[in-house]
């Protein structure tokens, strides 16, 4: 730039580039984050000297940010109304590295002032220009000041001199990048309105774009010879009747009308591309619900459906930030097939300006279903605005985010609980209520942040819609969130043998439970129905028991993380050990030892004849109206979890364990039915005899089944049915009969001959036809030729 004044840089630029481009900026397009919230904090500087001296605005009282690009030239131009730079500005805060005049500012308005709105350090921000730009060239207008022009293309020097064009601006600053030959696609329209919307969008003030379109307008066609149109129009007016005159006047009348054309033409015009308003920074009364989804709409431009509930807090104290949190309305098909891999879709603003929204460490995994916007003032950043420089204040941040979100699905879920008019827990707590000790409330207290304007809504949403969309993310939280398990047990719900097959929480459980009972019982299985018809419940039901559906893969290995609700143990109804308190303990042993005693023969046959396939055969009172049930080990696989290992891709069945299969189960008698009984008698006469073992498979086979597990050796099971159904029916011998001979029949003869007799076409011959075809055949003799 002639004739302007030279400056050299305070730190070398070739290693300020090598940081810039390799180090801090993982992708180009930050450079124009960058410096929309440099313009950004131009206008709030402006905004907030003009509060106590409105003359400041001049003439330039719209405080806007506008982008322009000029493909000729290969340049881009952003351009602010802010306060503007002086010469000294220029100078020291573009000429060194990591000097912010915002900091400065900041730190001179400090004391008086809580709401600046001004962030990030301009210098190092500024320079990702040149991620995409080769020369850059800034124009600046202060109002203390002269227009001057700062000019560099980064290499050890830039340029600054007074504007010759004079006070172009008026106040505010412009920036022009000349783009390098790779960067062509940042004067793409499409490409620079999706990167405003993306890192920009809820940036106080207006963002214009000059945009192209495309318009069709109408144009006058060319006339034919105007003079040799005229003469003929003469000649023929005087060939005319009256009439023909009063026709043809109607006619000229048509022709002055002039033909037009349909043409298109490229128009400019200024377009706003920040449309979204943050509505978080505004208080919650003054908000509506469609607000509220329409911001949801904003950030989760994909989903048609409407949030289910949305929580819209303020946190205070270490770190101070402000969030909505949405729970969509439909869990994605693809929810649990990609896990994983699915992070919450939760976006980190640092005064409205984009961070990111690529964080693994703001919600826990099983909370990756949760929208927002997380938005802090005074959040710690490097100087890239990509990675938070503090692991603590994270860790904050995510306490408090899943604090809230549980807080936010425990009213949800009190909404529809029946009869539950009390009020919520106070919302500006600081101590979570979950905090165990003394101790633990302390360091959360700390650690944590006190809420203030906190807003929980629901609308019309149902806790049963979000369990049966979101159901596994919690019991997947049960299983990795120790810290907050007490709360989310709370938020587990399950069909019972005893809620018409509607939605049960613990807490209403154990509200039904029998003043004697003092365990929550539960039995696993594939499906509700298989849980009904299972022996198990034959007792439950006959006791009035209720007793969990555990129907969902998750169940069994969820409920080895919670031993206990509320003091109360959960008990698996399909494994040994089960005890009720409504019965004489020393009269139920005195029972089982009699039981015992009488079936000592049978017992002791099974255990013989069945060797590994059990660990013992028990008599138990555990069962009505079934023979025989197998039972569990208390530390064995269950029926149902063998059934889900089979299942699983990599599932090996890993059938040597003692947990696996039947090998560590107990079949347990039941000491009252008559099969048994009988049975008994069998073993105790003749334990050699092959029906008598047949029947004892037998009852093993039907405990097996009835027991929901598999049966492995089918083959045997049907030999030894058909050898039952032998006996019963009472057939001598399972020899073949003799295989039934097929008579030779005439008509089948008779058949053959029809074949033969099909003629040269493929058609049967009847007997007529044959007749006729002979006398066809025949030679035909003259009377005279005969004589």
């Amino acid at each position: 730039m002639k004739g302007g004044e030279t400056f050299a840089f305070q730190a070398e630029v070739s290693r300020l580039m090598d940081i810039l481009i390799n180090s801090l900026y993982r992708t180009k397009e930050i450079f124009l984050r960058e410096l929309i919230s440099n313009a950004s904090d131009a206008l709030d500087k402006i905004r907030f000297l003009a509060l106590s001296n409105n003359e400041l605005l001049g003439k330039l009282r719209d405080l806007e940010i506008r982008i322009s690009f000029d493909k000729e030239a290969h340049t881009l131009t952003i351009r602010d109304t802010g306060v503007g730079m002086t010469k000294d500005d220029l100078v020291n805060n573009l000429g060194t590295v990591a000097k912010s005049g915002t900091a400065n500012f900041v730190e001179a308005m400090q004391a008086g002032v809580d709401d600046n709105n001004l962030i990030g350090q301009f210098g190092v921000g500024f320079y990702s220009v040149y991620l995409v730009a080769d020369r850059v060239r800034v124009v600046s207008k202060n109002n203390d000041d002269h227009q001057y022009i700062w000019e560099s293309d980064a290499n050890a020097s830039f340029t600054i001199m007074k504007d010759p064009r004079g006070d172009t601006l008026g106040r505010g600053t412009e920036i022009t990048l000349f783009l390098k030959p790779d960067a062509t696609e940042f004067q793409d329209q499409d490409k620079l309105k999706n990167l405003v919307g993306h890192y920009s969008e809820f940036i106080t003030f207006p963002i214009y774009m000059n945009a192209s379109s495309t318009e069709t307008y109408e144009v006058e066609e060319e006339p034919a010879d105007v003079e040799e149109t005229v003469e003929e129009d003469e000649k023929d007016t005087e060939k005319t009747t009256e009439e023909d005159e009063e026709l043809e006047s109607t006619e000229d009348e048509e022709t002055k009308t002039p033909k037009t054309r349909t043409e298109t033409r490229t128009v400019w015009n200024w377009e706003r591309v920040n449309q979204v308003k943050a509505i978080w920074t505004r208080s919650k009364e003054d908000i509506s619900d469609e607000e509220y989804e329409s911001f949801y709409h904003s950030l989760q431009k994909t989903d048609i459906t409407d949030p289910l509930t949305w929580i819209h807090f303020q946190a205070e104290g270490e770190i101070e930030f402000k969030s909505i949190l949405y729970v969509p309305g439909q869990a994605p098909k693809d929810l649990y097939t990609r896990f994983e891999n699915k992070k919450a879709d939760i976006k980190l603003y640092v005064r409205k300006v984009l961070i990111t929204d690529d964080f693994d460490d703001f919600l826990p995994r099983y909370l990756n279903f949760i929208a927002g916007v997380v938005d802090s003032d005074d959040l710690p950043i490097n100087v890239s605005r990509e990675t938070l420089q503090e692991n603590k204040i994270l860790r904050v941040i995510r306490k408090k985010l899943v604090r809230k979100v549980l807080e936010m699905l425990r009213k949800l879920s009190e909404s529809d609980e029946d009869g539950d008019d009390e009020e919520d827990e106070e919302d500006d707590e600081v101590v979570d209520s979950s905090a165990d000790t003394e101790s633990d409330a302390k360091k959360e207290a700390e650690e944590g942040a006190e809420d203030a304007d906190e807003n929980v809504e629901d609308g019309n949403a149902s806790y049963n819609k979000f369990w049966e969309e979101f159901g596994k993310n919690i019991k997947l939280g049960v299983m990795d969130d120790g810290a907050n398990r007490a709360k989310l047990v709370k938020l587990l719900r399950f069909v019972t043998s005893q809620s018409d097959g509607k939605w049960s929480s613990l807490e209403q459980y154990v509200d039904r439970m029998k003043d004697w009972q003092d365990s929550i019982y539960y039995i696993a299985a594939e499906n509700a129905e298989a849980c009904e018809k299972s022996p198990f419940m034959e007792k439950m039901r006959a006791k009035g028991l209720e007793v969990l559906y555990f129907v969902d893969a998750l169940d069994e290995y969820m409920v080895s993380h919670m031993s206990e609700f509320d003091g109360k143990k959960l008990v698996s109804i399909t494994k040994e050990g089960i005890k009720f308190g409504d019965e004489d303990e020393s009269l139920m042993q005195k029972r089982d030892q009699l039981y015992a005693d009488k079936y000592v023969a049978l017992t002791t046959a099974l255990k013989t004849l069945y060797g590994g396939k059990i660990s013992r055969v028990a008599m138990s009172q555990r069962v009505v109206d079934s023979p025989a049930v197998m039972v569990t080990s208390q530390w064995g696989y269950s029926a149902n979890m063998q059934r889900i290992m089979k299942a699983q891709t990599f599932g090996s069945g890993d059938k040597d364990s003692p947990m696996y299969g039947t090998g560590s189960a107990i079949l347990e008698l039941n000491p009252r039915h008559p099969i048994v009984s009988k049975l008994n008698e069998l073993m105790a006469s003749d334990p050699e005899k092959e029906e008598t073992k047949d029947l004892a498979w037998l009852l093993y086979d039907t405990a097996l089944i009835n027991s929901g597990f598999d049966m492995s050796e089918t083959n045997h099971f049907s030999e030894r049915v058909h050898r039952i159904m032998k006996s019963s029916m009472g057939i001598d011998s399972m020899d073949l009969e003799p295989e039934i001979e097929v008579p030779v029949e005439e008509e089948e003869v008779d058949e053959e001959e029809e074949a033969e007799d099909l003629d040269e076409s493929g058609t049967i011959q009847t007997d007529d036809d044959a007749e006729s075809t002979e006398e066809a055949d025949e030679p035909v003799v003259d009377e005279k030729d005969e004589l």
